[in-house]
């Protein structure tokens, strides 16, 4: 029998991606806010139209033109061999890549949310979003979150009384409620679709360690990027993200991030800060069978606190190695992607109530949310020269730069970012790469990689660690 290839796709167009936001302006309910199942079968022939009426006007469409610099040859962008070969490539052309998306309206002076893989771009670019009076109106982004997948827009002009979507509380929704999805699959226009909430929480596709999606069986198809996720009521209460296919359309497996978080970065983008995570001053993992078996629990839910770092929040708040939380709130999370969702979801400076067990006991721990320490100026630099991490920044290992990157190591040097165009870019190195040698030379701290790169050598050698490999690089000098 033939394997089928099952893959993610982030509800986008390679060449144009769209989406569609839904709106209102301040709404009432359409339906009774008490949950009912039709009490019959002529009662489920009732219109969706009423709510889409109200909806449809704060769809907007996000047209995305980025200016990029090309050459006839693919090592002309190389900043490896621009060292030997200089202008001899010729000048580069402009080539213009047009995309379009959509975005949510989400209040009256023209605030807009979508995805950041929509508006996300290389190179000089101009966005543009179209109501569907056909009003067209420049748009700037004002606060992006690659990592959770949010970006935020404003309109530019316009006489601030634009037609805008509510949001709804998130975690009211319940598996087998109806939801409706509207946006621009394929850019044939605009289009609503129903369905039911299929599953919360999921998990298992998440790229970071804080997203969480609802799952829906509406369909979502390559174009409904950034568009809504309604409910009954008429409010936003998801922006569609991706979809599970193995064609690249629908098959009825959506998901789309809660309007909880997406909330957070619009009113911080509104009050003009910029959002940051919690940090506990802890790593989490998942619950395993073998682990609840160990601590005798009847359900493999919940996460595991694995490590604590010393004079952390979740030190300080009494939490110990082995505790496994199971609420956050008074509400229950499956793993530690929902309860990092969990905080993510409360501002700086409040306090999360965990339930959490500990010898078979539950525990009640409030635990205060700050940000997490920045590096200081010794524990970062940025690498330049003659060498192959031209263009890498490297910090001290501490216990902040660890949960933001994602591993595990608590001492060494890690790559926290590489400049777009830079020979450490074009060499292949990434953001979370931990150095763990130059040369002969051991690398412990950010003093090291910066003498070692300063040193000329015939044949580079570098060697880092990518997750649980060592990776060896060989380059001339």
């Amino acid at each position: 029998m033939m394997k089928k290839n099952w893959v993610l796709v982030l509800a986008s167009a390679a060449a144009a991606i769209f989406s569609v936001p839904l709106l209102m302006r301040s709404v009432t309910p359409t339906f009774a806010q008490e949950k009912v199942a039709p009490p019959s079968r002529e009662a489920i022939q009732y219109s969706y139209a009423p709510i889409v009426r109200k909806a449809a006007p704060a769809v907007v469409n996000v047209y995305v033109r980025t200016h990029v610099q090309t050459f006839a040859s693919p090592f002309a962008n190389d900043p490896w061999f621009r060292r030997f070969f200089g202008d001899a490539f010729g000048q580069p052309t402009e080539r213009v890549m047009n995309s379009l998306g959509s975005g949510v309206i989400v209040n009256p002076e023209g605030l807009i949310v979508t995805n950041n893989h929509v508006v996300k771009g290389r190179g000089e670019t101009e966005i543009r979003v179209a109501l569907s009076d056909r009003r067209e109106y420049d748009a700037k982004v004002i606060s992006k979150d690659e990592k959770a997948d949010i970006a935020v827009l404003k309109i530019e002009g316009g006489d601030g009384n634009f037609p805008y979507l509510q949001f709804d509380d998130s975690d009211r929704l319940e598996v087998g409620d109806l939801v409706l999805a509207i946006g621009n699959p394929f850019g044939v226009g605009q289009t609503v679709t129903s369905g039911i909430v299929s599953a919360l929480s999921r998990s298992e596709m998440a790229e970071s360690d804080s997203q969480v999606f609802i799952q829906t069986d509406a369909a979502i198809n390559p174009g409904n990027s950034g568009g809504a996720l309604i409910d009954m009521s008429g409010r936003l209460v998801g922006i569609n993200t991706m979809i599970y296919s193995q064609s690249g359309g629908s098959v009825g497996i959506g998901f789309a991030i809660p309007s909880n978080l997406v909330r957070v970065y619009a009113e911080s983008a509104a009050n003009g800060r910029k959002v940051e995570r919690p940090w506990i001053g802890a790593k989490l993992e998942a619950m395993s069978h073998d682990f609840a078996e160990g601590l005798g629990l009847n359900r493999i839910a919940g996460a595991v606190v694995t490590r604590l770092y010393n004079k952390g929040p979740a030190a300080d708040a009494g939490l110990r190695e082995g505790d496994v939380i199971t609420h956050v709130d008074g509400v229950e999370v499956a793993d530690a992607r929902a309860v990092y969702y969990r905080l993510a979801t409360k501002g700086i400076g409040q306090t999360a109530h965990l339930t959490v067990i500990r010898k078979n006991k539950p525990i009640d721990i409030s635990l205060p949310l700050i940000v997490a320490p920045k590096p200081g100026k010794d524990d970062a630099r940025n690498l330049s020269g003659n060498n192959p991490l031209d263009g890498a920044r490297v910090s001290n290992i501490l216990p902040s730069v660890a949960d933001e990157l994602g591993i595990d190591e608590t001492e060494g040097v890690v790559i926290t970012s590489v400049r777009n165009g830079s020979v450490a870019q074009s060499l292949g190195f990434q953001p979370g790469d931990v150095i763990v040698s130059i040369g002969d030379k051991k690398i412990l701290n950010v003093i090291d990689a910066e003498q070692a790169v300063a040193t000329r050598q015939r044949v580079w050698q570098v060697a880092v660690k990518r997750g649980n490999r060592v990776l060896q690089l060989q380059v001339p000098g």
